[in-house]
């Protein structure tokens, strides 16, 4: 499998912070979303591009002669964005910008990096909080977009909406777990097992009333707003997860290894869109950045 820009973008910033963690702050994304990028990249090479030390990383002689390769392809595509861009009369002005927590760690960054390459000139700010206040801020001209989880069975009636990404839910095991053997699992198998609950945008509440239409209360072993914590647990055999694939990813910073199976029945889907208020005349900063917002949404669901 040939390796993508974000890969290579993710390896030049593991290489220039020496760590991991360190990469993961400059890019305001997850740990574990470089781990796998580099993982990626070491296995479509098939050389090792960094030793891995308890403080750090070391690039290896390999990697240091691919970092050069690297850092020249990204060069190259951001002077073809330019010179593509060079046509068009630059967008100014500011844009105040909303964002859910499980968003700001899986979609914002690469809907940000592209909207700032194509626009730099525009001021963005932004602010992460709840969808509810988000909503209200939103209404009261406090933002002018947000990139936010739609919950199922909410009205949003106030709300224009252009959707990012839509993750269905499937269930998170640690590797050897018996249910792994069977390629779809039944919903009433789930129930039975502890629970690791992530508490952020809708997703506790989707997961119960997933698991009480069965009759069933659920046994949850830990409730967390954190992904990775999610991610340690289930991979050290501490209970199971529903969670959307959205924040799926194979291994945890320990680097154990987490499996997905698809559940039998009508689980939830997690929609995740940019919204502003319906009937607010948008700025054409905000226009463009809702441009951005459903193209990169369009990337990801094809």
């Amino acid at each position: 499998m040939a390796f993508t820009l974000r890969q290579l973008r993710y390896f030049v910033a593991a290489a220039e912070a020496g760590s991991v963690s360190g990469a993961a702050q400059a890019l305001s994304i997850s740990q574990s979303a470089i781990t796998e990028a580099v993982q990626a990249l070491e296995a479509d090479l098939g050389v090792a591009l960094f030793e891995r030390r308890p403080r750090g990383l070391a690039i290896t002689r390999q990697g240091r002669s691919f970092l050069r390769h690297a850092t020249d392809i990204l060069s190259s595509v951001s002077t073809a964005r330019r010179a593509m861009a060079g046509g068009r009369e630059e967008i100014s002005g500011r844009l105040s910008l909303g964002v859910t927590s499980l968003v700001a760690g899986y979609i914002l960054s690469d809907v940000l990096a592209r909207f700032r390459r194509a626009n730099p000139a525009v001021d963005v700010s932004a602010v992460e909080d709840a969808g509810d206040y988000l909503e209200h801020l939103l209404i009261g001209g406090e933002l002018d977009v947000a990139v936010m989880v739609l919950a199922e069975g909410r009205s949003h009636d106030a709300l224009q909406a252009e959707i990012v990404e839509i993750s269905p839910y499937r269930l998170w095991l640690p590797l050897g777990h018996p249910l792994e053997t069977k390629e779809i699992v039944e919903l009433r198998d789930v129930a039975g097992e502890s629970l690791i609950m992530l508490t952020v945008d809708e997703i506790e509440g989707a997961t119960v009333r997933l698991l009480s239409a069965l009759g069933a209360r659920p046994r949850v072993a830990f409730r967390t707003r954190s992904v990775e914590a999610v991610r340690s647990l289930v991979a050290t055999g501490a209970g199971v997860a529903l969670l959307p694939d959205l924040v799926y990813r194979p291994w945890s910073l320990e680097g154990d290894r987490i499996v997905t199976r698809d559940v039998a029945g009508a689980l939830p889907i997690v929609r995740v869109a940019v919204v502003w208020r319906r009937g607010a005349p948008l700025s054409e900063a905000a226009r463009a950045f809702v441009a951005v917002a459903g193209a990169e949404g369009g990337a990801r669901r094809g």
